[in-house]
């Protein structure tokens, strides 16, 4: 058994098969893991090699064999909406009924077992037709009349918003995950969930109730199941750190020259993310390996310190000298580089015009905010 003490030394890992075999025989000891990684790391594609390492397939490509329930962006896209352009009055969201995950669609009533669950985060009413294979979905309003009394409005068939669907998408799968840990007929095969950023869409506060509502989802249950979640919300990340009995919690990150993956241990020593992720840019921009996902990891470095100044936006940690004409620019290219579909796949190295922007304005960054200067000694 590890000392609290002992300093643990990251581990490297090739590729991501190698590290989801190490993250299963973490579970082997652990009940749950709990991963903080920026976007563009490749937390998605992770938690697919997970998946894959439970999973057999025939000639004909149909899994006989799986052990993973997961939640990440492909989960999402087993819904897709018919807006009802001719008419434009139905309007449905549809479900891909030739997912195993949605087994028992009918026979399980899941409308009355997401219902309680959405009520906690919104306000609109839903319907499944498990024959049609799609969901409606309905609003009360209020509205005055000209008496100034009010009068309660029906809206049926409405379209919900994207952060409305996500967390709809959210409750119908921690309905499924009720079902698992309750050893329902259906999800017997369930070993291991794996839930990648549930929040991605949600507001600071619907991601700490998320994150609540999860983790006594799992410490109330006595299923044999066990979880990875991973996330780069670092709100979110913490209250389940906080709240979760002794998970195994891991920084993830790419490794040299984006060659590869890195974990540090982050159970014996408490970790600051934003601090070690501006050393480690600090780092880059002073070797030159610069590459586009490192604007997310600026991002949110500046996200997490305009969080703690009580700043009403993030860019404005971007305070350049006052004759420098680039001041919007500065914004433009972190907003362009830090959401570019690129940067969530491949890394690509910066070309040198970016690297000049990057580099002047981590550097006005560092100087403007009062960052111990112990952080940079030596590197």
């Amino acid at each position: 058994m590890r000392q609290a003490s002992t300093p643990v030394q990251p581990l490297s890992f090739a590729d991501l098969p190698m590290l989801a075999n190490h993250l299963r025989s973490e579970l082997e000891d652990k009940k749950t893991v709990l991963l903080y990684a920026y976007n563009g790391t490749g937390k998605t594609r992770l938690s697919n090699a997970f998946r894959d390492l439970g999973r057999k397939v025939n000639e004909d490509g149909e899994t006989t064999q799986r052990d993973t329930l997961y939640f990440n962006a492909f989960t999402e896209d087993l819904f897709h909406w018919d807006n009802d352009f001719r008419n434009d009055r139905e309007r449905v969201l549809k479900i891909n009924r030739d997912s195993r995950f949605f087994a028992g669609l009918g026979e399980l009533e899941m409308d009355n077992r997401i219902r309680p669950l959405l009520n906690r985060y919104a306000d609109f009413e839903f319907e499944i037709d498990a024959n049609e294979w799609e969901i409606s979905f309905a609003r009360e309003i209020r509205q005055k009349k000209e008496s100034d009394e009010y009068e309660t409005k029906r809206e049926e068939n409405i379209k919900i918003s994207r952060g409305e669907e996500n967390i709809f998408i959210w409750c119908f799968f921690l309905a499924i995950v009720q079902l698992a840990l309750d050893g329902a007929e259906a999800y017997k095969w369930v070993k291991y969930i794996y839930i990648d950023d549930p929040v991605s869409s949600l507001d600071d506060n619907n991601a700490v109730m998320v994150a609540h509502h999860l983790a006594q989802l799992l410490m109330s249950s006595s299923g044999q199941q066990k979880m990875v979640v991973s996330t780069h919300h670092v709100l979110f990340f913490n209250v389940l750190c906080n709240t979760l009995k002794k998970p195994r919690k891991y920084f993830l990150n790419k490794g040299p020259l984006s060659e590869g993956f890195i974990i540090h241990e982050t159970d014996s020593t408490p970790f600051l993310y934003h601090l070690a992720s501006l050393v480690e840019l600090h780092e880059a921009e002073k070797s030159g390996a610069l590459y586009t996902h490192h604007f997310n990891m600026m991002r949110r470095v500046m996200e997490q310190t305009a969080c703690f100044f009580g700043y009403a936006k993030w860019d404005e940690c971007i305070t350049p000298e006052s004759d420098d004409p680039n001041q919007i620019i500065y914004k433009r290219v972190i907003d362009l580089m830090s959401h570019g579909d690129y940067s969530l796949y491949e890394p690509r190295e910066m070309m040198q015009e970016n690297k000049e922007h990057f580099g002047r304005v981590l550097r006005q960054f560092i100087k403007t905010h009062p960052f111990s200067t112990a952080l940079f000694q030596g590197q």
